[in-house]
């Protein structure tokens, strides 16, 4: 299996002239069109058994046989948003390349809220200041609201994941909020100061 690094050059590689194909990935063999289905199965059974690299590896190997391919293209953005705690601003940009390649608008609405949700997630676990937090969950909430406008009522991910930005938004701390004083530092210092 790739490494880390060759998957992110493959990625960026794809994401910028829609081939593979470069001096350092040469020796990869290309998948036959046949096996697209198979391969993508792969790829969801690696993302639930939390191996986004293997199912990113996967999703590129199929976007390389079908560039245009929607559900390659869904699932390698699931898997680099996957890997926002490990690989944080390089994996964000990647699957913000990936928004244009999804052919519906309520696909490219509902994902970037998706990419948004999940990198104020990111923060929040790497202790990120709470502030950035917020802002990156009202973006989200931004794209579910356009999605749900594009989904006619037919799934209700858009109101799901909305809802599920509001309670995180509830359960992080007001960091503007101006801190009580919990101590009284003229009693504390004020007879201790000889006079002038």
């Amino acid at each position: 299996m790739l490494s880390a690094t060759e998957c992110r050059f493959r990625t960026e590689t794809v994401l910028s002239n829609g081939d593979g194909e470069s001096g350092s990935m040469a020796n990869l063999k290309r998948i036959s069109a046949n096996g697209i289905e198979v391969a993508l199965n792969k790829a969801d059974h690696y993302r639930l058994l939390n191996e986004p690299l293997h199912a990113e590896s996967i999703c590129l190997d199929v976007l390389d046989v079908d560039p245009d391919n929607q559900r390659a293209t869904v699932t390698l953005l699931l898997a680099l948003t996957d890997q926002f705690p490990a690989r944080r601003h390089d994996a964000h940009q990647q699957a913000d390349k990936l928004i244009p390649k999804l052919v519906s608008e309520y696909d490219r609405h509902y994902y970037e809220g998706i990419i948004n949700e999940r990198w104020a997630c990111a923060q929040l676990e790497r202790g990120a200041a709470t502030r950035s937090v917020p802002v990156w969950l009202g973006k989200a909430m931004s794209c579910y609201e356009l999605a749900e406008k594009h989904s006619n009522g037919e799934t209700p991910d858009p109101i799901l994941r909305w809802n599920a930005c509001v309670r995180l938004k509830d359960m992080i701390p007001d960091t503007d909020a101006v801190p009580k004083l919990t101590r009284d530092i003229h009693s504390e210092f004020g007879d201790d100061l000889p006079p002038r």
